[in-house]
């Protein structure tokens, strides 16, 4: 099958993919995140585990540390 075949054969379907903006990329993206987090995790203990950290990290939770909270003043340099 040649190029020139294969793009007469889907014409509609490619013309719809770039009228309407279609694209795997953000499939893709997530895809590679999951990928390094099961990398980074290297044997995690069970799949519910793995699928704890990648909800974890790509949930879009903001997770605020007891020292970053902006109710407390910053600590007074002595000297």
């Amino acid at each position: 099958m040649t190029l020139s075949k294969t793009v007469r054969d889907n014409r509609d379907r490619i013309l719809a993919a770039v009228e309407l903006g279609l694209s795997n990329s953000k499939l893709e993206g997530l895809n590679s995140k999951i990928r390094l987090i099961n990398h980074r995790g290297y044997g995690h203990h069970s799949a519910a585990a793995l699928i704890s950290m990648i909800y974890l990290c790509c949930g879009g939770l903001t997770i605020t540390l007891p020292t970053e909270r902006e109710d407390v003043p910053p600590p007074v340099e002595l000297g």
